[in-house]
């Protein structure tokens, strides 16, 4: 095994031009660990340089004779399939996994099974394990790992739900193990740039692992803890923060998993405190060195509209779109924060506009995106939506027959959008209130919009608005209840974002007060229940925000959105520090 140690240094001064020195990329002619790692740090930088297409073809001719080729050459596919979401990718994403899975497996020691590794590591010397093997162990539960992934989205049946999960607690086995081999040569003072880019990889699998797993609900967390995962959240940013901080190739993917767990996990499953700080940190670096990058861009846009800075981020989504024609897929993305930053703004025949392009783009969720441009439709006066063409009661019917499965489940926001769009289905439809400011709320963006109040207050204004309209009409709907308890929670989180907490208060207590009426919208209380809580939380009145926000997680069940719900609970508990951090 030729040594590595001069890799990095090596790499490191040619990889801002490396792109343009050839007209096309000779293929190597060998290829150790070494010159394996070089090129995939080549593929990388062309990945972020917008080159998709050029990172295949340098990866391609030895995917299936050396591990990281293979690895990165399947991550590619991967990254396309779950984007596109199209039948035809996900089935050569499998394909190509599996192929890459055996690669990695004639790389890995002879003797050695998952079951058998901590023998292993502790019978033998380490010096028994080459450098080859090490770093076999970390391809392969990174390629299981995402063979797992697309296991769960290939179908919908039990069978491959439960191997799903198996590929998953194998692939964290090995990480256990690899970070147990990492820990008994911390001493050792012989470590070359291999043995960085393995350091690397176990800080990647553990810290995503721990991380990941410490979002879950503390009664799910327990039973996987039990069968021997770790979901300790500190350990895991702790690994995460030094893999971004080094100079392997899972560097920038320890980076990736951060940005993503402050700028959209933490907001959507957690209760929105993103550390915006530590996001700019981490990608400054990444900006300057790919500054027409799509991906660094598309972070940098998601970093501002969590500012509140929109029309900042707006411009930069545009430069992300222009940046490549590639990869379509992270059009969509743009086009769906796009639509999220008008929406915030009330410029709704914008975000009409972009909703739009997601019905005819996009594969993603087409159930969430028809009934999002109707919401959006239903915000417009009835002129407006006539310039579009578009019949809002007929977009809301198709939203049932659009629903799709993951891992044999419905996604709970789209089972929202299909229960509110049945309204619709009727001789005489029902007209939802303000349906684009409930799935506002539903993705937590008053958290976001509550950084400008100029907007806050204009879309207080517009809640007021239609509150007098219900409260005037001379013969009320069977939904009457349920549509004035809506309007209360969003009124009162503007409030709150507004600074007036006991007004917020009032409004939030007359929807608890109203429980027995509800007839439909059973998820109103819970979620109103758990904002008190934060409200309390806000205002430092621990023990009421403690008692409001385990009312809601122990009274209710079998209502919407039911698991987003838990998660969030979880995370604001844990910011109460009400139950002891997991161990790992």
């Amino acid at each position: 095994m030729a040594s590595a140690s001069r890799a990095a240094e090596e790499g490191a001064g040619e990889e801002e031009n490396f792109e343009d020195a050839f007209e096309s990329i000779p293929v190597a002619s060998k290829m150790d660990l070494k010159c394996a790692l070089e090129e995939c740090s080549m593929a990388l930088n062309l990945f972020l340089n917008n080159k998709f297409s050029e990172a295949l073809e340098l990866l391609r001719p030895w995917s299936k004779d050396s591990m990281y080729h293979a690895l990165g050459y399947s991550t590619i596919l991967v990254m396309q399939a779950a984007m596109t979401f199209e039948h035809q990718d996900i089935q050569m994403g499998i394909s190509t996994m599996k192929e890459a899975l055996h690669t990695c497996q004639r790389f890995r020691k002879r003797s050695t099974v998952v079951e058998s590794l901590s023998s292993l590591v502790s019978k033998q010397s380490m010096d028994q394990l080459s450098e080859e093997e090490m770093h076999a162990e970390i391809c392969y539960a990174e390629c299981l790992l995402q063979k797992a992934a697309l296991t769960f989205v290939q179908d919908e049946n039990m069978i491959n739900f439960i191997k799903g999960g198996l590929k998953i607690r194998t692939s964290y086995q090995i990480y256990k193990e690899c970070h147990q081999v990492l820990q008994m040569t911390q001493g050792n003072k012989n470590k070359n740039e291999t043995y960085h880019q393995f350091e690397g990889g176990v800080k990647l699998g553990i810290g995503a692992f721990n991380l990941m797993l410490s979002l879950l609900p503390g009664r799910i967390l327990r039973l996987l803890e039990f069968i021997g995962f770790s979901g300790n959240r500190n350990l895991g940013l702790h690994q995460l923060r030094e893999g971004a901080s080094g100079t392997s190739l899972r560097a920038i993917l320890c980076t990736f998993t951060l940005l993503l767990y402050h700028t959209y996990v933490s907001l959507i499953l957690g209760i929105g405190e993103a550390n915006l700080q530590e996001a700019e940190t981490l990608l400054e670096p990444y900006l300057q060195k790919f500054p027409n990058g799509s991906i660094i861009l598309f972070y940098d846009a998601r970093i501002d509209i969590l500012k509140g800075n929109f029309e900042k981020a707006q411009s930069k989504f545009q430069e992300c779109i222009a940046a490549q024609q590639e990869w379509k897929q992270i059009h969509h993305l743009c086009y769906w924060e796009l639509m999220w930053c008008y929406s915030f703004q009330q410029n709704w025949l914008q975000a009409y506009r972009y909703a739009d392009l997601l019905c005819k783009e996009s594969r993603w969720s087409k159930a969430i995106y028809v009934f999002q441009k109707a919401a959006i439709l239903c915000m417009l006066p009835d002129e407006d939506v006539k310039t579009t063409g578009e019949d809002i009661v007929s977009l809301f019917r198709q939203v049932e027959g659009l629903r799709q499965r993951i891992a044999g489940k419905s996604i709970p926001t789209e089972k929202l959008a299909v229960r509110k769009a049945r309204r619709y289905t009727g001789a005489q439809p029902v007209k939802l209130i303000l349906p684009a400011l409930e799935m506002m709320y539903v993705w937590n963006g008053f958290t976001i919009v509550g950084k400008r109040a100029d907007l806050t207050e204009c879309l207080l204004i517009t809640i007021e608005k239609e509150e007098t309209t219900l409260k005037n009409q001379t013969s009320h709907t069977e939904y009457f209840i349920d549509d004035l308890c809506l309007l209360q929670l969003l009124k009162g989180l503007c409030l709150k974002h507004l600074g007036r907490l006991l007004q917020a208060e009032l409004c939030f207590n007359q929807v608890i007060q109203s429980e027995k009426q509800i007839k439909y919208d059973n998820y109103l209380v819970p979620f109103t229940l758990y904002e008190l809580g934060l409200l309390y939380k806000q205002q430092d009145q621990r023990e009421k925000a403690i008692r409001y926000i385990e009312t809601a997680k122990n009274n209710y069940k079998e209502y919407s959105m039911e698991s987003r719900l838990h998660f969030r609970i979880h995370a604001a508990l844990d910011s109460l520090k009400v139950t002891p951090a997991s161990t790992p």
